[in-house]
């Protein structure tokens, strides 16, 4: 799971992904769940890509309050057609990229939590697979954006299989040890419109090359 990460500014966005300006005055900023974060999806009613900012934290449709009393800024790759806050936006093809110049995951090797961080080997911002949503506030009419980012497992994975704290009663196999899915910048038009099994093809843990990591800089 990943539960820190870094946003670009928009301009570092918009000239990464190549969108069109929207004046949307969005700064270089470190996210944390149930915070305000960038993400780029398909505009409904041109497909266009646009960048748009939203709680971390996706609000399904069927929630009393935008405050929920559990963590939606994950969401498991392998339930996310089943799952109850999740399988809508899915189902509609409501997919995003989210945009990270790093993101942080705890590492317990030494016995106690010490912080990584993850950035592209490139020099280039990740961009991060997610779904987002419009929860309708039905007392106010007040239409709050929200997001979530796709985690997969990584047992498998050399680098990521390394972080989060291990439960000592499963085998290295069995952790279920959670990492991010990469969208490149050139799979982001099949991402963000491309049928549901096109999208799910882009679903992979992405090579151990692709990363520059370590222990935080203080």
């Amino acid at each position: 799971m990943c539960n820190r990460y870094v946003s670009p500014d928009a301009a570092a966005i918009e000239r990464h992904w190549q969108l069109r300006s929207g004046g949307l005055p969005w700064p270089r900023r470190e996210v944390f769940p149930r915070s305000q974060g960038a993400f780029i999806r398909a505009m409904r009613k041109t497909g266009e890509a646009e960048l748009a900012v939203g709680q971390w934290a996706l609000i399904p449709w069927f929630a009393k309050t935008p405050k929920l009393s559990y963590s939606t800024n994950n969401c498991r790759w392998e339930t996310v057609a089943s799952a109850a806050s999740f399988k809508q936006a899915w189902a509609r093809g409501q997919r995003c990229i989210i945009p990270a110049e790093l993101f942080f995951e705890p590492n317990w090797e030494s016995g106690k939590n010490e912080w990584w961080a993850f950035r592209r080997a490139d020099g280039t911002p990740w961009g991060l697979a997610g779904l987002w949503d419009i929860w309708l506030d039905k007392a106010s009419g007040e239409l709050v954006e929200s997001y979530t980012m796709l985690t997969m497992n990584a047992d498998a994975h050399p680098l990521m299989k390394r972080m989060h704290k291990p439960d000592p009663s499963l085998g290295p196999d069995q952790q279920d040890k959670r990492s991010v899915v990469v969208i490149e910048a050139d799979e982001s038009e099949v991402w963000l419109h491309g049928a549901a099994q096109e999208a799910a093809a882009l679903v992979r843990l992405a090579p151990v090359t692709l990363f520059q990591a370590g222990p935080q800089v203080v």
